[in-house]
């Protein structure tokens, strides 16, 4: 299972359901990379895309701990071990966490790569994702020259479980 998230240089992802930066070549990275897979998330972050509708091309499994939620386009579950079950069917290849922050934290023990888009600035935010750079069981592996975006400085970078 992969995960898939652009942090701020504190690893903020988001302030007010919407993500702290819109970088174009970000937002093309995450299409090519989840297209035609499976993506677990949220409830807040699919309420978060446009017209709180599922993104196109994408098998979504939605983890919300209202038992009464339902969502067009989307397969509901109420715990992660549920979703755990269903993500076992698929390859690991094909399923690629999508956050929200919530989300990101459950379900990092069962990811083996990180695919973090680090962005040189900060911002306010209310959500964060968990500092691979601190955690002994993450390591950096790969690293994009650094991009640029108007005046924000990125790279993309690929974490492996160690």
């Amino acid at each position: 299972m992969n995960i898939i998230a652009a942090v701020s240089e504190n690893w903020g992802i988001g302030k007010d359901n919407d993500l702290l930066f819109h970088i174009p070549e970000d937002m093309k990275f995450f299409r090519r990379m989840t297209k035609e897979k499976a993506v677990i998330l949220g409830r807040r972050n699919l309420e978060s895309f446009p017209g709180g509708k599922p993104l196109k091309g994408r098998r979504h499994l939605l983890l919300t701990g209202n038992p009464d939620y339902q969502a067009e386009g989307v397969e509901v579950f109420h715990t992660v071990p549920e979703i755990l079950k269903e993500a076992e069917k698929l390859a690991p290849e094909d399923v690629w966490v999508i956050g929200g922050g919530t989300v990101y934290a459950q379900f990092l023990p069962y990811c083996d790569k990180a695919y973090i888009t680090r962005i040189h600035a900060d911002a306010p935010a209310d959500v964060f994702f968990p500092d691979l750079d601190a955690d002994p069981a993450w390591e950096l592996t790969e690293q994009s020259e650094m991009q640029c975006c108007g005046d924000l400085t990125y790279h993309f970078c690929t974490y492996s479980r160690v």
